[in-house]
């Protein structure tokens, strides 16, 4: 117990050197720690422990607590340790995880400290079930699955208008109002699916990456690529995926600085939707750098509007609605201090924030829903597709 001491003066110390990693080791002890707000979560290992599992281990802890508490941060650790001690005793056993959904953690720890011991008593079937993230006995009047396919464009643009890194990051999120205990089949334009058919692969998508939620059967996937699963009940992830695919830049930005004697400073930006007319980019945010040393700003968009955020040295120019195959301009000028500062090699990358519904980059399709329950009930599949922004950067200089 006391080897923890150890932890924070050698995290201080290789700080200093400048040679922090993830895992710091002391004699025979190994630390795998994250840090969350002003806390550290640490787990101590004596073995060559599965580094993965413990980090997902760290990181499910830090989920539980804030579906707990709502903020993780010193004070509810003090104000809530008996509630603690409480979950990390379900959360794990023998150095072994055991029971991390915090919904179903929620029927037997609740918040308040006299219901810990009769709570105890009467451990939910689910814990003990094979099916340890959903509860026997739930029912609605009307029987729903909701379905996002939400993709994140990560996207790193050079000076000369090549694309330096293209990948899109996807995520499938349910919400499910389902009664009893349905067992769902999803179907995507999964390429190597369509291979083992022998489809044609024109519409298809290969999936790199794929990660899914504890509940969909991985031997079943493995052995026919079928995504078969009983679902939690409420809103999850279902699975996460990434596709390294060349990614033509949705909104394509250009950029032309002019100095004038020293004094003041034009920029013009150009915005471009390359992305199909019947669709409608919303909320988008360009963020263009200008000198620290800049005053006065003045801005004339031909759509939205611009403002400029001195403490960040950028102008956030702001459109609504912005349609597929469009062209908008801003011009912002700037006054410049009479002595001149020294030119900084290079300048930051413009960055772009944008969200497009109905609309997915890679041509990934949600194909079928089948919802099986032993009551033979009929539920309704809502599918929604969403592209948005990642790490989207275009540099100009």
């Amino acid at each position: 117990m006391s080897e923890i001491e150890h932890f924070m003066p050698l995290l201080m110390q290789r700080e200093e050197e400048g040679a922090l990693t993830p895992l710091l080791s002391h004699g025979r002890v190994h630390f795998l720690w994250i840090k969350y707000s002003n806390l550290y979560l640490v787990a101590t290992t004596l073995k060559n422990a599965n580094a993965s599992l413990v980090y997902s281990f760290l990181y499910k802890t830090v989920e539980v607590f804030t579906e707990y508490f709502k903020e993780l941060e010193e004070e509810s650790i003090r104000d809530n340790f008996v509630i603690i001690y409480e979950l990390l005793d379900e959360l794990m056993d023998f150095g072994f995880p055991q029971t991390t959904d915090s919904k179903i953690l929620q029927e037997y720890i609740t918040q308040q400290g006299n219901k810990l011991e009769t709570g105890k008593s009467r451990v939910p079937p689910t814990v003990t079930n094979a099916v340890s993230w959903r509860s026997e006995g739930i029912k609605y009047k009307k029987n729903e699955v909701f379905i996002d396919v939400i993709e994140s464009v990560n996207l790193l643009v050079n000076a000369n208008g090549s694309v330096l890194l293209s990948e899109i990051v996807g995520t499938i999120k349910l919400k499910v109002f389902l009664s009893g205990m349905p067992e769902l089949r999803l179907g995507l334009n999964d390429r190597v699916l369509f291979e083992l058919t022998g489809r044609s692969k024109n519409k298809s998508v290969e999936l790199e990456d794929v990660k899914f939620h504890q509940c969909v059967r991985l031997s079943r996937f493995d052995n026919d690529r079928t995504i078969s699963f009983i679902p939690p009940d409420g809103d999850f992830e279902l699975m996460s995926y990434r596709l390294s695919t060349q990614v033509k830049p949705l909104i394509w930005i250009e950029s032309v600085i002019e100095k004038f004697s020293h004094s003041r400073v034009e920029i013009m930006v150009k915005a471009k939707g390359q992305f199909k007319k019947q669709s409608v980019a919303n909320s988008v945010e360009i963020s263009v750098p200008v000198p620290s040393d800049a005053d006065s700003p003045r801005f004339k968009t031909s759509v939205g509007s611009a403002k400029y955020v001195p403490e960040k040295n950028v102008v956030i120019w702001s459109i609504k609605s912005f349609p597929g195959g469009k062209e908008y301009l801003m011009r912002a000028h700037f006054g410049l201090p009479s002595v001149e500062k020294e030119e900084v090699e290079g300048r930051p990358p413009i960055g772009v924030k944008f969200e497009i519904p109905y609309f997915t980059v890679s041509g990934i399709q949600v194909r079928y829903m089948k919802i099986i329950e032993k009551s033979g009930y009929q539920a309704l599949p809502w599918v929604r597709y969403i592209t948005q922004s990642g790490d989207y950067q275009l540099r100009t200089s």
